[in-house]
């Protein structure tokens, strides 16, 4: 029998997070507001005060920027874990994102990296304004080179972020900003959730939607 805790969707994220910089001391993180103010909706919250401001780095308001840097980043061997702080802020980086993270595998005949996640708040549903309130899951799946992940439960947060930061290749990791007070039964274990794996049998953790991430890649 697994074992398992009770987490909200926020809580199993940084879980994630902490175990995983607790496992590796390449995962950094990087964004708006997630060192001092604990990140906008306190994923992150602690963490500066756990790992120090080279680990837990708060940017100035520029996504273009912070992404890009994180690109390189991940480019000498670090893995970043980007926050935006909500995705539509995220169209601003786009020209990074889509033609420079997701193609930098391809441009080198495979011979530099992308370790990156990008993360943060998306959908509509928590009252922000229009600006604030738009899903762009499918606009992220049109372009190759991107993994693009959308979790529904607590467990999925967990198991799909592990993943994430542990994968090869740039991951667009988008949160339904409705979601972070669900509560839902995550194992209490190192375990992970594969990306593209249809929905599982009922378990301890509940049942697994099927899609939960999608490629798009140059490769067959």
């Amino acid at each position: 029998m697994i074992a398992v805790a009770e987490l909200t969707y926020r809580d199993a994220l940084r879980s994630a997070l902490i175990e995983e910089m607790d496992h590796d001391r390449r995962v950094i993180l990087i964004g708006e507001d997630i060192g001092g103010y604990q990140g906008t909706f306190r994923v992150t919250a602690d963490l500066l005060q756990r790992y120090g401001p080279t680990r837990v780095i708060d940017t100035p308001i520029s996504e273009l920027g912070f992404v890009g840097a994180a690109i390189g980043m991940a480019m000498l061997g670090l893995r970043p874990v980007v926050e935006v702080m909500t995705w539509n802020f995220s169209l601003l980086a786009m020209d990074q994102i889509v033609n420079n993270a997701a193609k930098l595998r391809y441009f080198s005949g495979g011979q530099v990296n992308v370790p990156l996640v990008i993360r943060g708040p998306n959908g509509a549903g928590v009252q922000l304004s229009a600006q604030h309130s738009q899903s762009l899951e499918a606009t992220y799946a049109h372009f190759p080179g991107l993994y693009v992940v959308a979790p529904a439960t607590p467990a999925e947060a967990k198991g799909l972020l592990r993943t994430a930061i542990r994968s090869q290749d740039p991951v667009i990791f988008l949160e339904n900003a409705a979601l972070y007070g669900l509560k839902g039964e995550v194992p209490d274990s190192d375990f992970a959730l594969p990306f593209g794996k249809a929905a599982q049998p009922d378990g301890p953790c509940g049942r697994r939607r099927g899609g939960a991430a999608r490629r798009r890649g140059h490769r067959g």
